[in-house]
């Protein structure tokens, strides 16, 4: 059969397979290759190659891939993990991928404590699966097979997931005797799966994978512990609300529909906001709240409640954005690839920023700039601030958490928050429910609402601001005073109406068809909920509209 591989016509015999077509393509890749797409549509190299078909390959240095393979050396880790327990004599236990921390994934281990020889027994197991190559096999099987095979293994989550699923079929993986569910695609074999490390870690342990830019490099870890405990703390709140997983928020909503759920989940917020308020309101030198987070994440209107809750407190905040202080467009630095770059700190006028900041705190009166978005330009409207006894600056952008930024203000006139979307649930027991994705979600939305942009442009760029978060604004999260969590557990049931009809305009013919699809599958565990009961303050009300802040 002929076959164009890369845009260069091959032949190969009939029932070859992509596996067998990747490997001799594998000079032509920098990196490992993972999964392939033929003829527009992604696939695993397990499958049988068809002629006439255009095929190219995915590694595991791309977005999907990468996921692919995180998500191998999860089923990896449990199989080893179940082996190890049976040559020991115990029984099965239940395992649990509650969140990543960096590059790792942080598991418990139910009835079982985590020692140091119990990791070592693993990882020699891992290691030993990984030299065999032992091939992931996929079954389809109807939705109620998979139901009664996931309630005889123990696995409830799974079984009662499924039952919201409107597919008749679903997918199930099997690595040498364990079977397990995933949403999405596994990687041929366990082979390249030989780069990571487990490390005892608080109450369970870490998986330590490599990171995207180098996938075959695993580094130590960091101290994420600030971190890891507003992701734990994340997932008691949404575990105060009996809502652990996708199962649970689906199930109540069903149930007792979304309204109670809502209201907790935003009263719960709310606590939060009044509790950072109170720690700044106790520290009389702080004048300047710095709010700083990836995109998405909600900065504006926490910044606007958290004004309110100072206001309640007897402080007279003031909002700042920090894009007023934007450089002049044709003075903004440019990127190698010709776009300029809004991420980076050279897009913002420090120096102007630091002798206004350092005025007000003398007591001056200072002209305040505002940014036209359309000229790019930076103007002044005649408003001007003075600080007085009891008044604050809380100033949001990107860049808050820098030094580099407020390196002109005193340390204790400075309160630092991170604010991010760290998502509290879990698909099940083994599947997360990436932050990331959520954002992403909400920035599709917002992007399409207020910018008029397309569902494929906004996921054209998210490599971008991806990137320039990594560089801008996650290496500063460990100077912050607080973490702040903006994610609402009832948010993908209520974006899900929103985002669905955006994302199905993406074409196959688009290059970012491949992502839409991978975020509608995700989407379709969700039952959507209305956005009725959605209060008007609530952050997510910068995403889907209808709020009472001026955004």
């Amino acid at each position: 059969m002929r076959i164009c591989v890369d845009h260069q016509m091959y032949s190969f015999p009939e029932g070859t397979s992509l596996y067998e077509i990747a490997k001799q393509a594998e000079g032509s890749y920098p990196w490992p290759i993972i999964l392939a797409v033929e003829g527009g549509r992604l696939t695993e190299l397990s499958k049988p190659a068809h002629g006439g078909e255009e095929i190219s390959f995915v590694t595991v240095h791309d977005r999907i891939g990468f996921e692919t393979m995180r998500r191998s050396y999860t089923m990896l880790f449990l199989t080893a993990l179940q082996h190890v327990l049976r040559k020991s004599g115990e029984k099965a236990v239940r395992c649990r991928l509650h969140f990543s921390l960096g590059d790792a994934f942080f598991f418990t281990i139910d009835d079982s404590p985590v020692t140091e020889e119990l990791l070592g027994k693993i990882d020699a197991e891992m290691r030993r699966l990984a030299r065999a190559a032992v091939p992931f096999k996929k079954e389809s099987l109807g939705t109620e097979d998979a139901r009664r095979l996931f309630a005889e293994r123990g696995m409830t989550d799974k079984t009662r997931l499924f039952r919201t699923r409107l597919a008749s079929r679903v997918n199930v993986y099997t690595l040498d005797d364990y079977t397990d569910y995933y949403y999405g695609f596994m990687a041929h074999d366990t082979s390249m799966l030989v780069n990571f490390r487990l490390y005892p870690y608080e109450n369970g342990l870490l998986l330590q994978l490599p990171e995207r830019e180098d996938p075959v490099t695993v580094k130590e870890p960091g101290d994420d512990s600030r971190l890891f405990q507003a992701l734990q703390s994340g997932e008691e709140w949404a575990s105060m609300q009996t809502i652990g997983n996708v199962a649970d928020l689906n199930e109540q909503f069903i149930r007792e529909g979304c309204r109670e759920t809502i209201l907790i989940s935003e009263a719960l917020q709310e606590s939060e906001i009044a509790s950072i308020a109170e720690r700044i309101a106790e520290r009389e030198t702080v004048k300047f709240v710095l709010v700083a987070g990836p995109s998405s994440s909600g900065k504006t209107t926490f910044s606007q409640r958290l004004c309110i809750q100072l206001r309640a407190h007897g402080l007279r905040p003031h909002y700042i954005g920090l894009d007023n202080y934007f450089v002049n467009r044709e003075d903004n630095p440019i990127r190698p690839d010709g776009t300029r770059d809004y991420e980076s700190l050279k897009a913002i006028d420090v120096a102007q920023f630091s002798r206004d900041m350092t005025d007000l705190l003398a007591g001056r009166e200072v002209r305040m700039p505002s940014y036209d978005f359309i000229a790019g330009k930076r103007f002044y409207t005649g408003e001007t601030l003075k600080l007085a006894d009891g008044d604050l600056l809380v100033i949001e952008g990107i860049h808050g958490l820098n030094d580099r930024l407020t390196y002109a203000l005193p340390e204790e006139s400075r309160f630092r928050i991170y604010i991010s979307a760290l998502s509290m649930l879990s698909i099940d027991e083994h599947n997360r429910v990436p932050s990331t994705d959520g954002r992403l979600l909400r920035r599709i939305l917002r992007d399409s609402r207020t910018r008029g942009y397309s569902a494929s442009q906004t996921l054209a760029m998210w490599e971008s601001v991806r990137k320039g978060e990594e560089m801008n604004i996650f290496p500063f999260t460990d100077q912050a005073d607080v973490i702040f969590n903006s994610s609402l557990p009832y948010e993908y049931s209520v974006l899900k109406a929103y985002t669905e009809p955006l994302l199905f305009q993406v074409l196959p013919d688009d290059p970012q068809y491949l992502e839409a699809r991978r975020l509608l599958k995700f989407l379709s565990y969700f039952t959507p909920a209305p956005a009725d009961d959605v209060p008007m303050n609530s952050i997510l009300r910068e995403f889907i509209g209808g709020g009472c802040f001026r955004l």
